[in-house]
């Protein structure tokens, strides 16, 4: 299958090169990069020096993906939606790794993003893409807007404590912890070596793009904190929300999460807090939760890698549930460690 990748020289369009060449059904025909057209992909990222030798990044342009059964947007939020409406029909499925086509209200999208969507008629044609939670919905699609990384890893473990009315919708806190390549592979002041080596610190108080989107996933109202911490990837939310039902222990909220995940390639549940190194460079999330019986609140956790699960990976999953493929194909289940 013939597939193209737009925004292919950021660091979620490398993941997606990099699983593409272990990919036995896929074939990257087209990577497009603006900034970077002209440059040969082993150049940008030698990582890439024995699977792409010849690849070069192209400018973007709708035309060269014509035709093509697979077309990745990994490109910065507002950028998918003026180039995905040329495209919609004339390629065989479309998944995109922005916040363009999440939200499901476009005055949302406007109120969070600061600017009108510019194809909100397009909206309601996406399907939300966390694989573990909707499924059969992206399995009859050929629009999936992957989910973010913070809110994929809020979502799969606090769905199923929700879903078995476990906890309240009410007041939900995300405390959340991002490695630094979460910002991208431009190079600023904020997220240079200099500033990140060493420092720990919370950023987008109160009003991150990434709330709204958490709550519409889980019905709830939520305070979402996040942090930059000192490292490449991973992505650690430790969330709280009180507990919803009188006499419910530990046992429980794990209960709750091994039920919903027993069948899942690409979720772990563990009794032991879960690590972020211990997911780096695999698909898969680890989940836990504890009760607190003195307070009534429950503590629930989730690592993940946030290029793999919480990007690139995850909508490499999507893309193979669209295109019909067995789910696991091409997706790493183990960790790098150490």
């Amino acid at each position: 299958m013939k597939v193209g990748i737009v925004g292919g020289s950021g660091f979620l369009g490398l993941e997606l090169l990099r699983l593409c060449a272990g990919h036995p059904e896929l074939d990257v025909v087209a990577a497009m990069a603006a900034t970077q057209a002209g440059e040969a992909a082993a150049n940008r990222y030698p990582s890439l020096g024995a699977a792409y030798p010849e690849l070069r990044f192209e400018p973007t342009a709708a035309e060269p993906l014509v035709g093509l059964d697979l077309v990745f947007f990994a490109l910065p939020h507002g950028e998918s939606q003026s180039l995905v409406p040329e495209l919609v029909g004339k390629v065989g499925a479309i998944v995109d790794l922005a916040a363009d086509f999440r939200l499901t209200d476009p005055n949302v999208y406007m109120s969070w993003y600061g600017h009108k969507h510019s194809a909100p008629e397009l909206i309601s044609s996406f399907t939300f893409g966390i694989p573990e939670l909707y499924r059969d919905e992206i399995k009859g699609s050929h629009l999936v807007a992957a989910a973010g990384c913070y809110p994929t890893a809020a979502a799969l473990v606090l769905a199923p404590l929700i879903s078995a009315g476990l906890v309240s919708t009410d007041g939900v806190v995300v405390d959340a912890a991002s490695g630094v390549s979460g910002a991208g592979s431009g190079v600023t002041r904020a997220n240079s070596f200099a500033t990140v080596d060493e420092d720990f610190r919370a950023y987008g108080l109160l009003y991150h793009r990434h709330t709204p989107e958490m709550e519409q996933i889980l019905g709830a109202s939520v305070l979402f904190t996040p942090h930059l911490a000192p490292m490449s990837r991973g992505i650690l939310a430790t969330c709280y929300a009180r507990l919803d039902r009188p006499g419910a222990t530990t046992a429980d909220v794990l209960g709750a999460l091994e039920g919903a995940y027993r069948t899942e390639p690409f979720v772990v549940v563990t009794e032991a807090p879960p690590s972020t190194k211990a997911t780096a460079g695999s698909n898969c999330a680890h989940v836990s939760a504890v009760v607190d019986e003195r307070t009534g609140w429950v503590v629930a956790m989730c690592a993940l890698d946030n290029l793999m699960k919480g990007g690139s990976g995850q909508a490499m999953q999507c893309a193979n549930l669209v295109l019909g493929l067995p789910e696991q194909t091409g997706l790493p289940i183990a960790g790098v460690y150490p």
